[in-house]
């Protein structure tokens, strides 16, 4: 966890995929896993910072680390909500300072959890983490610039972890290279 602090504190980059990348590029994180859902958050309240976005980034990773860690894995299969989808939501969470008690931030967390979520089920199983955080990143930078007015970066997203997921999807997955 020290890995993503460190990687989001030295970034100027205003794309969270960038950003989420070298995370993903670290021996400590696997190819699936409840990393994910720190990794996502973190990598979007870096790049919200870095596109102009109000949020005191040391103090919002730190929290994104207790919120994030509290997901178990296979949160996405036993739950019905994935990490990835529900580590947008917080991100949105945290940089409003919402609480359960805030009204529009309170809705806005929630809508941005249910965007992700609705994207993430629409392309199906089985779990994938690298898939399912790049469709949380994306839509959460879609509502970030629709609902908060911040524009973050995204560039097109080619995965070059199908190799280690013995369950890639492959041909029908959006980013596979395969």
């Amino acid at each position: 966890m020290d890995n993503i602090v460190s990687i989001c504190i030295n970034s100027k980059s205003k794309n969270p995929i960038e950003i989420l990348e070298k995370m993903m590029s670290a021996p400590t994180c696997h190819m699936h896993g409840p990393e994910h859902h720190v990794m996502v958050g973190s990598a979007l309240l870096t790049a919200y910072k870095n596109a102009g976005g109000n949020v005191e980034l040391e103090t919002a990773l730190c929290e994104m680390q207790k919120r994030g860690k509290e997901v178990p894995g296979g949160a996405c299969g036993f739950w019905g909500a994935c990490g990835a989808g529900i580590s947008a939501g917080m991100y949105v969470s945290i940089a409003l300072k919402a609480t359960p008690l805030a009204k529009e931030a309170w809705g806005l967390s929630n809508q941005m959890t249910a965007r992700a979520l609705d994207a993430i089920g629409k392309n199906g199983g089985p779990r994938c983490c690298k898939r399912d955080s790049y469709l949380a990143i994306i839509e959460a930078v879609r509502f970030t610039e629709e609902r908060l007015s911040v524009k973050m970066e995204i560039d097109n997203i080619a995965c070059s972890c199908s190799h280690l997921n013995n369950h890639c999807i492959q041909a029908a997955c959006p980013f596979c290279d395969c």
